[in-house]
């Protein structure tokens, strides 16, 4: 499949686009002008977009689009709306208008019900509200909730859903291995699930 992949340059985009390749499939790499795109296959398809202005025809061939993206820790809250919000949100609406088969979003533990008094509540809140997007979308979806990331591989011993402690980790590695099961097993599809490292 055609897969489109926003946020491929990050820590766990770049495993994924790994695990994409792995698993016979073509990646198309969602990037803005000026992106490190080093650490990215030279062969993988790139292609322009800007999260913070993304113009018609970003999703044109694609099978499949997984959200990766984040506006990163350093940033305000502004760019946290622009990107975690806003960008999923325009992205989805891309992507239902061309008619793609599966959005795969990498969400956030605590995104389901936001903590108030979290320090993390508008970043938890900008993620509630592109997962409720995608869900009133009518687009089929899967949504991957971690818990906190570790730039560890993982081992691939994974626990999803009421198995999950809130409290643990999940390697990157694990983490992009599980959205690219999620891109192909259709048991992923109207789940939004939390995940951890074993």
């Amino acid at each position: 499949m055609n897969i489109l992949v926003a946020g491929a340059t990050g820590n766990t985009g770049k495993r994924l686009i790994g695990e994409l390749i792995a698993n016979g499939h073509s990646p198309i790499a969602l990037v803005r002008d000026g992106s490190d795109t080093s650490g990215l296959p030279e062969d993988v398809t790139l292609r322009r977009g800007d999260l913070t202005d993304l113009q018609d025809g970003v999703c044109k061939g694609c099978d499949t689009v997984v959200f990766a993206a984040g506006s990163g820790g350093d940033t305000g809250p502004e760019m946290t709306d622009k990107v975690d919000r806003d960008g999923a949100k325009r992205l989805i609406d891309l992507a239902a208008k061309e008619g793609v088969k599966r959005f795969v979003m990498l969400s956030s533990v605590g995104a389901d019900d936001p903590d108030p008094q979290s320090e993390l509540a508008h970043y938890l809140n900008a993620k509630h509200e592109a997962d409720e997007h995608l869900k009133a979308s009518g687009l089929p979806y899967a949504i991957l909730r971690p818990v906190r990331l570790t730039d560890e591989d993982g081992t691939r011993d994974i626990l999803l859903g009421d198995e999950v402690d809130p409290k643990a980790e999940a390697a990157r590695g694990d983490v992009a291995a599980t959205l690219a099961q999620a891109v192909d097993d259709d048991g992923w599809l109207g789940k939004a699930l939390l995940m951890q490292s074993a």
